[in-house]
């Protein structure tokens, strides 16, 4: 066992894929709990048990090989992971922190008892309380089902009282609670990515601007395009619930600015792929920094490597082409960094990532753009 240090990661997608690559300067041992033999990561580390996420003896068999379990998603059995450590496992983050991730509701409400600023939000049981929310704060609202969405899924933008009924029947009939927010004018969107170790030592990288497309983050640029004063907002509204949330391990923390003002829009404590950009733009990764801070390492500096770092995600073109066939075009992008998830080509699927490093905002950000073109043949719309 390598240096005692064993990690079990719940998940072998992109995320422990490259977490894989930050263990191995450190000599930490990962085994992956993999849905399918040919997962992401899977493909790229030794030891792996084939299993369902949801399986209790398949979870107790990884808990059993390892020092600590952390996860490369958040749809876990919370009350399994509280039963591990009550039964002395090691388990970072804790069931609490992601039972609190899991539920967009006590997220909202926990946070805002706290004084921290959201968007205006309702929990919904019937059509008539979004009806009633639109009235009080303007139409369109943002419907979202309270535990499961990620990447644009579990959300809908409702423009109007008479598209509601459908939406919220159908929404309870697959069985999801619902809450309802004001749809907010948007200035930018940003995260701010933050590790905690278990002694309570707290690391934040800089703030970094991300651009959606599809209700899917597509771009990342560090540093925020916006007024020191709300980057500085941003940072210490993070560490606020860094401390009140005493997660361990990275977590990110994704906000709206609307109008001149910080709102929080969720939290997911894990390596977050608003964190990409750290594996060349930061001296210390989010990945590397995860695992220092679940086997409780002292953290990494997480100063910047350039003046400005730019990473644009490849999603699979139209033409259902593999961009791995177009390596050497994109590597022919000065300074290109290209990250491949081991994923099957397929269109708009997220395959991979592009980082560039420059010392201006445009023509990093360019070159980013044209080395995706390289390995997709398609223009950014």
């Amino acid at each position: 066992m390598a240096g005692g240090r064993t990690v079990g990661v719940i998940g072998a997608g992109q995320l422990a894929r490259m977490m894989a690559q930050a263990a191995i300067p450190l000599d930490i041992r990962l085994v992956l709990l993999a849905a399918q033999p040919d997962d992401g990561a899977a493909r790229v580390v030794r030891d792996v048990i084939v299993g369902s996420p949801d399986d209790p003896a398949k979870i107790r068999e990884l808990a059993d090989l390892c020092d600590v379990l952390t996860f490369d998603h958040e749809l876990v059995d919370t009350d399994l992971m509280a039963q591990l450590e009550a039964e002395g496992h090691t388990v970072w983050p804790s069931a609490a922190t992601m039972a609190l991730a899991q539920n967009k509701r006590r997220q909202r409400a926990e946070l805002a008892a706290l004084g921290l600023p959201t968007p205006a939000f309702a929990d919904v049981e019937t059509p008539e309380d979004v009806i009633a929310f639109g009235t009080e704060h303007g139409w369109p609202v943002v419907l979202k089902a309270s535990q499961g969405g990620y990447d644009g899924r579990g959300v809908w933008m409702i423009d109007r009282p008479d598209d509601v009924a459908d939406v919220v029947d159908e929404a309870h009939a697959a069985g999801l609670a619902l809450l309802v927010e004001q749809r907010v004018p948007l200035d930018l969107e940003l995260a701010v990515l933050t590790a905690r170790r278990p002694n309570g030592d707290i690391a934040i990288w800089e703030p970094v601007e991300t651009v959606q497309r599809d209700g899917m983050c597509n771009e990342l640029v560090v540093p925020v395009l916006a007024e020191a004063r709300i980057v500085a907002e941003a940072v210490h509204i993070a560490r606020k619930i860094v401390e009140y949330v005493q997660p361990v391990g990275v977590m990110a923390i994704e906000f709206f600015v609307s109008n001149g003002k910080v709102l929080i829009n969720e939290l997911a404590p894990r390596p977050h792929n608003s964190g990409h950009w750290t594996i060349e733009g930061s001296l210390t990764s989010q990945f590397e920094q995860h695992l220092r801070a679940v086997l409780d390492l002292p953290l990494g500096d997480t100063a910047l490597t350039a003046p400005v770092i730019a990473t644009e995600n490849l999603l699979g073109p139209a033409s259902g082409a593999d961009p791995t066939q177009a390596l050497g075009a994109a590597l022919t992008i000065r300074g290109s960094h290209v990250h491949f998830y081991g994923k099957g080509a397929r269109a708009g699927r997220k395959l991979g990532h592009v980082t560039v490093l420059g010392a201006d905002r445009d023509e990093t950000r360019q070159r980013a753009s044209l080395a995706i073109h390289q390995l997709t043949g398609e223009h950014k719309a």
